[in-house]
């Protein structure tokens, strides 16, 4: 077993180089400009949903409880259409250094968390390619497979689901390579 505290380098190392990577494939590469669409007739619909006075939140329409699924005015609702989620934030321009925090943070505890992992499952001097693998497959979980949900569940299309997926193996691999190259010996 190695200690936690022997792996405090790897772990901000791999927070701060997925943090980088994903800001490089971001901004330069623009695999993910299509990943989202503009309203038709965004004005109008602004316009609309302004005097509704939504909050931060969740929505999702059209709204229902359980019992209510199988009513016929429900079930017309959803054959009329549209049918979907809505993530609404706060007014104002987007805060770019919150949420830039708030990632590197989350690289953070994924590091910490698979730190904690392979410190109790690989003993010091592990060899490299032992450790890429546990740390590689922990970290992969975290930044990729739970994208999946997103095209289950709320609706994000597959090519944007899959992009995000491929995004986590990459930061998987940058974890995996850091511990690996980093790991007690």
């Amino acid at each position: 077993m190695v200690p936690l505290a022997a792996l405090w380098l790897p772990i901000l190392l791999s927070a701060v180089i997925v943090f980088v990577a994903s800001s490089l494939m971001h901004m330069l590469l623009k695999y993910h400009q299509g990943d989202y669409r503009q309203l038709p007739d965004e004005d109008k619909i602004l316009a609309a949903l302004r005097p509704a006075g939504l909050k931060r939140g969740l929505y999702i329409f059209p709204f229902c409880t359980h019992k209510d699924m199988k009513s016929p005015a429900l079930i017309e609702k959803y054959k009329q259409g549209p049918v979907g989620h809505m993530t609404i934030l706060p007014n104002g321009p987007p805060v770019m250094p919150k949420f830039l925090i708030q990632w590197f943070v989350f690289c953070l505890l994924v590091g910490f968390f698979v730190a904690y992992l392979a410190a109790h499952t690989l003993a010091p001097a592990t060899a490299y390619l032992a450790v890429f693998r546990v740390v590689g497959t922990a970290a992969f979980l975290a930044y990729g497979l739970g994208n999946l949900s997103n095209g289950i569940w709320k609706g994000q299309t597959w090519p944007a689901t899959i992009k995000e997926v491929i995004d986590g193996l990459v930061y998987g691999l940058l974890t995996a390579g850091t511990f690996g190259w980093l790991w007690p010996r």
